[in-house]
Parts: C-alpha cells; structure tokens; sequence
C-alpha cells in the first residue's frame, strides 16, 4: 500500500482525528490542512505497533489567504475550534504572513510554507474533502516519515534537535533514527 494511501486510512479510522478534520474543514478556510504531530504521531504510533494515541500537544491548522493576514483572525478562528472541541488545543496559523516570523520571501502557499518545516517528518499535512475523503499534502515526500527518520531540512538542524529534545521523541518512539 502507498505511503499516501496509509495515511488516508489510519486518520480515516481514527474517529478523534476524522472528527477534528470535519471541524477545520467546516471553517471553510483556503487550503487549509491540519499537519505536523497530528499526522506524523499517528504514523509513528503505527509503525511501533501500537494504538494511535489522540492528539498530544497543539493541533497545527495550516491555511492560506495573502487576503486575510491578520493574526487576529487566527486567534478568532482558534476560538471557534475551541468552542467546538474544548479537549483540543488548537493552533491556527496563515502561512501567507509566517515567512514573516521567520525572515524569509513570501510562501505562496501551505504546501510552500511547509517546505520551511524544521524536519522532513513533519512536514506532512491532512485535510477532509466536501466528499469525505482524506488529501495528504507532503512536499517533502513521505519517506523519512514512514521510514521513522528524522532528518532536519536545510539550515534547521539545531531547531531539529531542540523540537527532538523538548518533545521527548526518541524515548516515546524508540525506533526512531536521527540523519546526520
């Protein structure tokens, strides 16, 4: 089976997950995906033969309007989830303003913003269509993922290391390899 094609079924079948997509999908946001840990905790959890625990830490909904970029709207957004799903700490963010935080050129879209990510890894997004099926966006490609690598993208290295270090990863997925 595609690297593609288990991610669509394990977020599919994980009923907390299908539901948070639903929420974020029925904000109607432009390119909007919910990525990072959401996905990339999943599939560990998988591959170390084990349930698929819910979402720990922030749920990272990504999205994309050059139109609309004020932060405040992310905050308002932030609290509708919350009203919605009160367990769930969300984190909404427009990526047509992070390259701002980050000194970088403009993104031109999620799936570029993406590219910026710390960790090939976690660069990998999900999103539930108007039809019920689940899009995986991974501009980085699935196989560090899949092959439970953790390898920084260009000029991230140290930031990959701290994230490593601050979210415990190697004691919570032993089979982990760091890339040198």
């Amino acid at each position: 089976m595609r690297f593609e094609q288990q991610i669509q079924t394990l977020i599919h079948n994980d009923p907390v997950r299908w539901r948070l997509l639903a929420l974020v999908r029925d904000l109607g946001l432009p390119d909007a995906w919910i990525g990072a840990g959401f996905v990339r905790n999943a599939v560990w959890d998988y591959l170390h033969g084990r349930a698929i625990t819910a979402p720990q830490g922030d749920v990272d909904v990504l999205w994309f309007d050059r139109g609309r970029s004020d932060s405040a709207e992310d905050v308002q957004l932030e609290a509708r989830l919350q009203a919605w799903a009160p367990e769930v700490l969300w984190s909404v963010k427009n990526q047509a303003r992070m390259h701002l935080r980050h000194g970088q050129a403009p993104y031109a879209s999620t799936r570029d913003a993406m590219c910026y990510w710390a960790e090939t890894a976690t660069a990998v997004a999900v999103r539930r269509t108007q039809d019920d099926r689940c899009e995986v966006l991974a501009p980085l490609g699935l196989e560090d993922l899949f092959g439970m690598v953790v390898r920084a993208t260009p000029g991230k290295r140290e930031a990959m290391a701290k994230r490593m270090r601050e979210k415990d990863w190697l004691r919570l997925w032993p089979m982990l390899q760091v890339a040198e």
